[in-house]
């Protein structure tokens, strides 16, 4: 029914096993780890796929976390989303197959430089509306939404941080499939995909549970960027190849 090996599949669940136990410890990751391996193992796992398995990961998220959520504070990320992910879906109509690896590059690079800079904005309303609209437009053509949004919940508490981020992640997933729908990046055969990639969200959650407390995030932050350029450049490679 797909053009997906049983081995590209097995990595594929690895990938996301590794993304949501980051995501269920930090806050974030599914994204920026899953997302540019997924690419790696085969294109036609992303955006689609990726941001399908990135709705149930927040799901799961968000039952887990609800009790430190703080909405006043997500809405306006949520609205800047809004703008975001309505541009992105402006983007992706006229884009070419060469043209979507280009972009995808692109945003990957540029999420790895804004993950680097070492800028500390603070948690304002405004931030969180310039934040969450870059979240959306990244997010909705890489499946790599979450260094935007981070960046402004750097400095904050942990329990504050997942639920705030998984109640955004969750909106912004839902609106991204909202737009790829449409543009032809979520049909059956990525449901189908989903189907068999799921259960490595599911195991990797389930890990995150024991990790939470114990994972040094920090320790993983270079590896994880390097994983994201490296596909990133790929992409850009890719693209430019094509034509």
């Amino acid at each position: 029914m797909t053009d997906i090996s049983l081995m590209q599949l097995l990595l594929a669940n690895l990938a996301l096993l590794a993304g949501s136990c980051l995501q269920g410890v930090a806050g974030y990751g599914i994204g920026t780890l899953s997302a540019p391996l997924l690419f790696l193992i085969s294109p036609s796992l992303v955006p689609g796929v990726a941001v399908v398995n990135a709705v149930l990961l927040n799901v799961l998220m968000l039952i887990r976390n609800h009790q430190s959520l703080s909405f006043r504070q997500v809405r306006y990320a949520i609205g800047g989303n809004i703008i975001g992910t309505a541009l992105a879906a402006l983007t992706l109509t006229v884009l070419s197959a060469q043209g979507f690896d280009l972009a995808f590059g692109v945003l990957i690079l540029l999420a790895v430089a804004i993950s680097v800079m070492g800028v500390k904005p603070r948690l304002t309303d405004r931030n969180s509306i310039l934040a969450g609209g870059a979240s959306g437009y990244m997010g909705t053509i890489t499946a790599v939404g979450g260094p935007p949004i981070a960046l402004i919940y750097q400095n904050e508490t942990g329990p504050l941080v997942r639920a705030n981020l998984s109640a955004f992640f969750l909106f912004a997933c839902l609106a991204s499939v909202v737009a790829l729908a449409p543009a032809g990046f979520i049909g059956s055969k990525e449901l189908t995909l989903f189907l068999w990639t799921c259960p490595g969200v599911f195991v990797g959650f389930w890990l995150s549970g024991l990790l939470v407390n114990r994972l040094p995030f920090s320790a993983l932050r270079p590896v994880i960027l390097s994983i994201a350029a490296l596909a990133g450049i790929a992409a850009v490679a890719r693209g430019v190849l094509s034509y």
